[in-house]
């Protein structure tokens, strides 16, 4: 339900018209909002005989470099020629004054985003073949030589590390709504610890069970969703986020991994088992695997605390935000149990 006076994140005179121009079917539009995703904001448009999806960012206000749907939608177009199962770009949309934001449209891709429990159809060693799925699109990912792809602006290709933990005490500063001592003690640590990172690679930045989308009756994967967070980086820092939000069977609650709590669910891989299938695929050392799962957590926290203070400030009426204010909390704590500090 919407707050009648809050801003419409849909306005659909003007949205039409501009589905006209693209020639995106013809009609009344009816929207959905999709997904579990809590941070742009995705909606299912059935307009006629098409089926959308249109992507924008949250109401804000929000923090510099966030949210940029723009270029997400610039990265989508440069990795759908490769190969790598991404949704394609129809149209993009950069003129604020159409809905309140700017957006893009994907076509709707059949498939599942894997929650909490497994689709009718799939097999008995789905659950294995889920995470070795998962693993198999990270190591293409981090295959791709973005260079040639066109995509080395979209970070630099050292210091990676340094300036996700600049970048996050930053937003911690910014978003903080009360005293968070166990995400500055996290921080401290994680500065402290830094670890040597290998060569840089495309990083997807929020790589995690729920961003993928699997086939309507088969665990095959299809769709690597929510790039907004994509970079130039260390790729080890998607394996820690990766096997960090992979919620097991006896974790205590943690509120980004428990959003897939099906791989809770008996014959599923550990977290570790899928490290070690990514490790035994690329080479990479596992030595410093905790510290990416500390920042991983760290990060999720700190986000997350942005959120919640959009939540107090009224501008997003969301249910699983209002439980951030416990949530952040036990992120942190998780995150110090991880470092074991």
């Amino acid at each position: 339900m919407t707050d009648p006076e809050l801003e419409p994140l849909l306005v659909m005179e003007p949205l039409a018209a501009f589905l006209d121009e693209a020639g995106l079917g013809t009609g009344e539009i009816e929207a959905t909002e999709l997904g579990d995703g809590h941070s742009n904001v995705t909606y299912l448009l059935k307009r006629g005989a098409k089926r959308l999806v249109l992507r924008r960012p949250p109401r804000g206000p929000l923090p510099p470099s966030a949210h940029d749907v723009l270029r997400e939608a610039r990265l989508l177009r440069a990795l759908e020629p490769l190969g790598l199962p991404v949704p394609a770009v129809l149209a993009v949309c950069e003129d604020e004054a159409v809905i309140g934001a700017p957006f893009y449209v994907m076509p709707f891709v059949e498939g599942h985003v894997l929650s909490d429990t497994l689709p009718a159809g799939f097999g008995e060693g789905a659950p294995q073949q889920i995470g070795e799925e998962l693993v198999d699109a990270l190591v293409r990912l981090h295959a791709i030589d973005f260079e040639a792809a066109g995509l080395g602006e979209l970070g630099r290709s050292d210091g990676y590390l340094e300036r996700q933990l600049k970048r996050f005490n930053g937003l911690l500063e910014l978003n903080a709504t009360r005293p968070l001592p166990d995400l500055e003690r996290v921080g401290d640590w994680l500065a402290g610890n830094l670890p040597a990172s290998p060569p840089t690679t495309l990083v997807h930045g929020d790589y995690r069970l729920g961003n993928v989308m699997f086939a309507p009756s088969e665990p095959q994967l299809v769709a690597i969703l929510d790039w907004e967070m994509a970079t130039i980086g260390d790729p080890l820092a998607d394996v820690g986020y990766m096997t960090a939000m992979w919620s097991h069977a006896n974790d205590p609650p943690n509120p980004v991994a428990d959003l897939s709590r099906v791989t809770r669910l008996p014959g599923f891989p550990s977290g570790e088992a899928l490290a070690q299938q990514y490790a035994e695929a690329t080479g990479h050392s596992l030595d410093a695997l905790r510290w990416y799962q500390t920042l991983a957590i760290w990060k999720a926290a700190v986000f997350l605390e942005g959120s919640f203070k959009r939540y107090q400030s009224g501008s997003t009426v969301d249910p699983y935000f209002a439980g951030l204010r416990e949530g952040v909390e036990r992120l942190g704590q998780l995150a110090r149990a991880r470092a074991g500090i």
